[in-house]
């Protein structure tokens, strides 16, 4: 455990069994044995908790606390009094101060160590509700991006895919017009007797044969072309109109 310890005590026989009971529990420890010296460590420092004395000459631990609420780097450091007065009037104060726990001497280590472990954990756990909901705000934002792309990726898919289907059609249009010429070649060849004659159907037929070809070369080297990334650049130049 690396949480810093700060104990203010005057009574340095009683700060020094604290500080013992505190480092076997694996805190860091600071002491002070006066209510100034204590201020200026808490700034100093900046401990995770402090456990101060009430009854201390000159600045007692009231005043020490009243100061600490006062200063911007100390006033949210949870701090526990411990004390041997146990009037209702003395607590009251206390709490009125801004103090986290009331500790009445002579105590068992135990005790200490529950009420340190309770204030620290208050502290830790706004904390890690605020490292959840930055992971939490994190993953959907990831994820809102991945439905994004993925929408994306449909809509050009769509398009890609309507894309397609245009050029079949139109495809599927040239193929047709000379098969229309060679069916009409065929059966004029079958029905002139002129060498002359036959020779022009033959030739047409030619014509028409090699077009078609052509027209089955284009087909397979479109598969090629037409991926999504080369369908966006034929369609920035209007050379693709994509149904919409």
């Amino acid at each position: 455990m690396d949480k810093k310890i700060l104990v203010i005590e005057d009574e340095i026989q009683v700060c020094s069994n604290i500080e013992q009971i505190l480092t076997l529990s694996d805190f860091n420890i600071i002491t002070a044995n006066d209510g100034l010296e204590g201020l200026r460590l808490a700034k100093a420092e900046k401990p995770d908790l402090i456990c101060c004395d009430v009854m201390m000459p000159g600045l007692d631990g009231y005043s020490v606390l009243e100061s600490l609420r006062k200063d911007v780097e100390t006033e949210s450091i949870p701090v526990i009094f411990l004390t041997a007065k146990v009037e209702r009037t003395d607590l009251r104060q206390a709490m009125e101060l801004g103090a986290d726990d009331y500790i009445t001497k002579p105590f068992l280590p135990e005790e200490l160590i529950k009420a340190i472990e309770v204030r620290l954990t208050r502290i830790e756990k706004p904390d890690l509700i605020r490292q959840q909901y930055e992971q939490e705000r994190q993953q959907n934002a990831k994820l809102k991006q991945e439905i994004q792309a993925n929408s994306q990726k449909l809509q050009d898919s769509k398009k890609l895919a309507d894309m397609h289907n245009e050029v079949l059609q139109k495809l599927l249009q040239d193929l047709g017009n000379p098969l229309s010429n060679i069916n009409m070649a065929i059966h004029m060849l079958k029905q002139t007797q002129s060498n002359a004659e036959r020779e022009r159907y033959l030739t047409i037929l030619q014509q028409e044969c090699s077009r078609e070809i052509e027209l089955l070369n284009e087909i397979k080297n479109l598969q090629v072309l037409l991926t999504p990334e080369n369908a966006k650049i034929l369609q920035k130049f209007n050379l693709l109109n994509p149904h919409k």
